[in-house]
Parts: C-alpha cells; sequence; structure tokens
C-alpha cells in the first residue's frame, strides 16, 4: 500500500511490461506451479478472481493475470498510479498475447482500505511496503525509487486486517522470509517460503 502524503522527491517511476525482469519472467514461462499462483491456490481455478490490494509496480498482478486470472489493482498514490496507467497502455499497443493479458487487469484508484469491503473480494493480494533492509544494496533501483515516491506503510496493519475482514477465500501477505508479520495478527493457515521472499496464506 502506498501514501500520498509520504511521497518524496525522486526520479519518475518508469513501469515495463513489455520487456525488462516482468517480460522476462512471462517468458521464462513462470507458471501455475510458482509460489505466488500456489499461494493464491490457482491450481483448478480456469479463470480465478483476485484483487491486489498493493498494486505497486504491478509485477505481480502481470504474472497473475498472464496465468489466466481477472486481477484488480489498487493504487492510492497518484505517481505509482500514472506510471501503472502508462505501462498498461503501452502493452496494450503492443498488441498480440500482451494486449489480451492487460485485458485481464483493471487498475482502480483510492486507499484500499477503503475500497475492498466494496468489492467483496474472493481472493487478495496484500504486497505492504517491506522493512528497509539493512543492505540497501541488496534493493534493486527501481525498489528503491518506489519507496522513495510512497515511503513507508504504516498502516500495513490496518490493510490486512481488512482484507481478512473482506476476503471470503484467502489472502495472501507477500513479506520477507524472515521478518515477523506486523504485530496483532493471526496465525497463517500456511506460509510458502522463499530465499528472501514468503507468502503467509490466510484461508477464510
Amino acid at each position: 500500500m502506498t501514501s500520498e502524503d509520504g511521497a518524496a522527491p525522486g526520479s519518475d517511476l518508469h513501469i515495463d511490461f513489455v520487456d525488462g525482469a516482468v517480460g522476462f519472467r512471462r517468458r521464462s514461462g513462470e507458471g501455475r506451479g510458482g509460489a505466488l499462483a500456489r499461494a493464491l491456490g490457482l491450481a483448478g481455478i480456469p479463470e480465478p478472481e483476485i484483487v491486489d490490494a498493493t498494486a505497486g509496480l504491478g509485477r505481480d498482478a502481470f504474472l497473475l493475470a498472464s496465468l489466466g486470472a481477472r486481477v484488480t489493482l489498487i493504487e492510492r498514490n497518484g505517481r505509482v498510479r500514472a506510471a501503472l496507467t502508462d505501462a498498461l497502455a503501452r502493452a496494450t499497443e503492443a498488441g498480440g498475447d500482451l494486449a489480451a493479458i492487460i485485458a485481464r487487469m483493471t487498475l482502480l484508484e483510492g486507499d484500499a482500505r477503503e475500497v475492498l469491503p466494496e468489492l467483496n473480494p474472493k481472493m487478495v493480494l496484500v504486497d505492504p511496503m517491506h522493512p528497509e533492509r539493512r543492505k540497501s544494496a541488496l534493493v534493486k533501483k527501481q525498489m528503491r525509487d518506489l519507496r522513495d515516491i510512497v515511503g513507508a506503510d504504516p498502516d500495513a496493519h490496518e490493510l490486512i486486517a481488512v482484507a481478512l475482514k473482506a476476503a471470503t477465500r484467502r489472502v495472501v501477505v507477500k513479506w520477507p522470509a524472515r521478518a515477523p508479520l506486523p504485530e496483532g495478527l493471526p496465525r497463517p493457515s500456511h506460509t510458502i517460503a522463499g530465499k528472501t521472499t514468503r507468502y503467509d496464506v490466510f484461508v477464510r
């Protein structure tokens, strides 16, 4: 989740769904056996409906849409939302399978804490701004640019709590592998862990 009034001056944010890391991820064929897809339980669901409550750079939403999911992205930061809108438009213009993927993505403006209850979502992905790493060199430039724009997410706990109330099937929280979740949240049903990131799954 991002913050309008927490933005700091920084370079313009450029999001690219055609080439770069996102394009490579799509071409590499990461399918429904990947960690994120497994966390959301996509196996056996022909056309899942997912809400990405923290759109950010849109990478996970794009991957999910490439796997056949219909994804609603929520982003409250104006600069990030403008960059996403531009990226979606350019990918649509590229045509072919890219345009088909983008057609399954819908970008909404607003604070996810207010929007989620109105959507009555089945599955929600929450990927708040993660606690800053001590070794900042490990964080890629685009993520540093995003952090410069949106700042921290002090209300991540509130958003996760809202998601847990709103979702009818499951909530997946993407979080650093070794970092504890914000205090006061229930224990996840299970966790899918990677080297640097884990997915805490809350089955409703």
